[in-house]
């Protein structure tokens, strides 16, 4: 009779957490059930047990979410960026830009500065994907894919709609934002994207051009210079002129897996160096 009473219980358990949607409690509480009865555990304790596993799993499936929204490249870490590559960047201030806590919830800006193929989006996604982990709303977006769903949304009168979608995340990575094209629709809406998130939500830009250069993106010198001024007045500024990592593994690959120069004999710095081309 008692066993019966049990499965009667157990299922109605099973019922109301399904109810009151508790997915974390329904898949853990038999076992601390068990544990709980045989170890005589006060009941604060079995509930305390329960609502704790319940809000790691909740943290757990926020964060899985917020990473499949988030839309950043796959493989651009914090552990896999090469610091030495990159000696004018500080590791420590890289990594307290990745907590967050201070520059995002001022909706201050991070703008990564630097040649093409120098690391800026390996390391602003690399910096997002730490900011997702910790909690925080990322979005990564090429600035020209951005731009044109910003543009169709005008086309259709929805532009405040889309914008302000955007709210909810804290902070936008718009990479590669000199890539725009000096187009009056295109760059309006650029316009009225970092406007908006003046002072209130954050940005993180990558551009391989410095600001006396972003004459190219916006139609006038008077857009140009509010863009910046909106962007720089609480802003992190990140330097990042260094030559190309990509041009640099292409290189080495090119060269093949021959003894490095620093390990050459004398007799063979002589020799004359034959290009594979012209041998051809």
């Amino acid at each position: 009779m008692t066993s019966i009473v049990s499965s009667i219980d157990a299922a109605r358990v099973e019922l109301l957490l399904n109810e009151l949607r508790l997915p974390g409690v329904k898949a853990i509480w038999p076992m601390l059930a068990a544990q709980s009865d045989k170890e005589g555990w006060p009941a604060a304790r079995f509930l305390a047990a329960l609502a704790e596993h319940e809000a790691a799993d909740r943290t757990r499936r926020r964060i899985e979410r917020h990473m499949a929204e988030a839309r950043l490249p796959a493989g651009k870490t914090l552990a896999t960026f090469d610091f030495e590559s990159v000696p004018m960047l500080s590791k420590a201030q890289v990594m307290a830009l990745a907590a967050g806590d201070v520059w995002l919830k001022t909706g201050a800006n991070l703008l990564l500065f630097g040649p093409p193929g120098g690391g800026k989006t390996h390391l602003g996604a690399a910096i997002g994907l730490a900011l997702v982990e910790d909690g925080w709303r990322v979005l990564f977006a090429r600035t020209t894919d951005l731009v044109q769903r910003l543009q169709v949304a005008r086309r259709e009168l929805a532009l405040e709609s889309a914008i302000a979608k955007l709210d909810r995340y804290d902070l936008l990575i718009l990479d590669d934002i000199t890539y725009v094209s000096k187009d009056q629709a295109e760059t309006s809406v650029l316009f009225e994207l970092i406007a908006s998130r003046y002072e209130r939500r954050s940005l993180l830009i990558t551009a391989n051009q410095p600001f006396g250069e972003w004459g190219r993106i916006f139609p006038d010198q008077a857009m140009t210079l509010a863009a910046v001024d909106r962007l720089v007045h609480h802003a992190t500024i990140l330097e990042m002129n260094v030559e190309s990592y990509r041009r640099k593994v292409a290189l080495d690959r090119k060269r093949g897996p021959g003894r490095p120069p620093v390990h050459a004999t004398p007799n063979e710095l002589d020799k004359p160096v034959i290009d594979a081309g012209s041998a051809a």
